[in-house]
């Protein structure tokens, strides 16, 4: 059929359209379905990068793990939805699905929202990395695996690449040319539309048997960055797209000095976890911290940034996400990686990808302003929209500053002093914006905010309710650590509760919960339609209480 001057879907303007199929027999109606669908054109170029409907896009993308943080593995619409609408709020506008097909539901959400897809099918092939991982299903069910992923996600507008495997082993052996031709030819016998590319660890080509094998359409590196600036040279002809990239480590909230000297923890490959980390199994948010194959945030960014034919890149991680907690063993039980933690609260490098990634006004200044007298403090502020920034700690100017072409933040070395520390950014010599970050005073009560203040039980809906420590004049007090316990009344339950610490061993699941650097996270779920009352408490705070209403 023929669609008259179609509405094109995009990132932007994410338009869907539904298709109706009806079966007759003996002009009997007997069945329905409905397909959902975009309309949408895109090409990779060698030179041009990346284009969406006849437009130049950078894909600012994250790479994704299947979890919901608390809630696990099983997928839930309205915590997936969330995710995905802080994202987009930080600027990003594809996601990579690490390393196995997403619930479908999920692709469905990024047709809605207007995300770019990099379907993924396999973290392995016929070697293994892990003893019990799917190497040894390979050779039975590789082939049904990808048809059905393909079949089953094809009609997915969000979906504009597929990806046949991630750091594959088959990389270093003339097994990889063999394989690769199959699993291409596979998807290529179903779908013709979207290109095809393996997420490539061995950047030099020389040594790579999976791009010898000529079968992908374009290639994804993972890291390397050194290797963007001659990749044309390197690889003559081909596109590329960054497929992994950073793995910068921070806890959210934690700070420590000096910022400006990058940290690899661990590192190197001898070492499994960093050698003299934090006793407390925390990892500095400066973005100066990174595993040993990888960089900061700014540095990468800058690279892919400035470089045309680099179609996109795809951090890694959007959000911290269950298992592998490098750097450090247990009790850390859940990752670092993350630019948002795993109860959905930002780390500061958030608002530097929102100051890059969008069009929003953006000032950010940080950290807390709780110290010790006279301790030197490294303030820094990202922006946009603006010349400069002027730094004041209690009405005196510290001076103003403005970023240089390889960084995307301007820093301050003060001594602290208690009271108020103020930005303000300026355009053309008038003010933009202001941020100001006042000392805490002594923990006095809880604060509720709470998203989804009705929902639906029928569709197992979530409300998000989090807790703030404030103290009397209503800062967040930056150390606060208390047990915060739930009490409901009404048919409801608490479904998960996270502070965003990879090392607090604490049941996700638990109606208790540390708040974590002034902050904590409850998930409620209502059983029955009603109204449901939920107050939270701690020994010496003024408890707060909400109301939620389930349909």
């Amino acid at each position: 059929m023929t669609v008259d001057q179609p509405l094109l879907w995009s990132v932007d303007r994410p338009y869907l359209y539904k298709m109706v199929t009806k079966v007759y027999q003996d002009s009997k109606w007997v069945d329905e379905y409905t397909s959902v669908f975009g309309i949408r054109y895109f090409n990779f170029d060698v030179n041009d990068g990346f284009s969406l409907n006849g437009e130049y896009l950078k894909i600012l993308g994250v790479c994704q793990h299947h979890d919901l943080g608390a809630l696990g593995a099983a997928y839930n619409e309205s915590a997936a939805r969330r995710q995905l609408r802080i994202l987009k709020e930080m600027g990003v506008n594809a996601i990579r699905m690490a390393h196995n097909p997403p619930a479908a539901r999920l692709l469905d959400l990024c047709d809605e929202m207007g995300f770019l897809v990099m379907d993924e099918s396999f973290d392995m092939w016929a070697k293994k990395k892990n003893k019990f991982d799917y190497f040894s299903d390979f050779p039975e069910w590789h082939q049904r695996d990808l048809e059905h992923m393909v079949k089953r996600d094809r009609n997915h507008p969000s979906i504009i690449m597929w990806s046949i495997g991630n750091e594959i082993r088959e990389q270093f052996d003339s097994t990889g040319i063999t394989i690769t031709r199959e699993l291409v030819k596979i998807v290529k016998d179903i779908d013709t539309t979207r290109p095809v590319l393996c997420a490539l660890s061995e950047s030099d080509p020389s040594k790579n048997y999976i791009y010898q094998s000529g079968a992908l359409d374009m290639v994804g590196l993972n890291y390397k960055i050194d290797s963007y600036k001659d990749f044309q040279k390197n690889y003559p002809g081909v596109k590329v797209i960054a497929s992994e990239n950073v793995s910068g480590l921070a806890s959210r909230g934690h700070y420590d000095m000096p910022s400006d000297s990058l940290r690899l923890w661990p590192s190197s490959s001898q070492f499994k976890y960093v050698e003299n980390g934090n006793p407390d199994y925390t990892v500095s948010a400066y973005d100066n911290v990174a595993a040993y194959w990888g960089v900061t945030h700014e540095n990468n960014w800058w690279q892919v940034k400035r470089y045309k034919y680099m179609s996109g890149l795809f951090v890694w991680s959007g959000f911290d996400f269950l298992g592998e907690p490098v750097p450090y063993p247990y009790p850390a039980r859940s990752s670092y990686y993350g630019i948002i933690d795993m109860a959905g609260f930002p780390k500061d490098v958030y608002y530097m990808y929102q100051s890059e990634w969008t069009n929003k006004t953006v000032l950010h200044l940080y950290p807390h302003w709780n110290w010790k007298q006279g301790q030197l403090v490294d303030v820094k502020a990202y922006y946009n929209n603006a010349d400069e920034v002027e730094l004041f700690l209690n009405g005196k100017s510290l001076g103003r500053k403005t970023k240089i072409d390889t960084a995307f933040h301007v820093m301050w070395r003060v001594p602290y002093e208690s009271g108020e520390l103020k930005a303000v950014s300026y355009k053309n010599k008038k003010q933009v914006l202001t941020r100001v970050i006042k000392t805490a005073g002594a923990a006095y009560r809880l604060e509720l905010l709470v998203e989804n203040k009705t929902i639906d039980s029928k569709k197992n809906e979530l409300s998000f309710v989090t807790a703030r420590v404030v103290d009397k004049a209503g800062n967040l007090v930056p150390g606060a650590d208390q047990l915060v316990k739930i009490n409901i009344q009404g048919a409801g339950i608490v479904e998960g509760m996270d502070n965003g610490n990879p090392a607090d061993t604490n049941s996700l699941k638990d109606a208790q919960h540390h708040i974590y650097k002034g902050l904590l996270l409850a998930m409620i779920k209502g059983v029955k339609p009603g109204q449901l009352k939920v107050t939270l408490s701690a020994d010496g705070l003024l408890p707060a209480t909400t109301l939620i209403t389930v349909k």
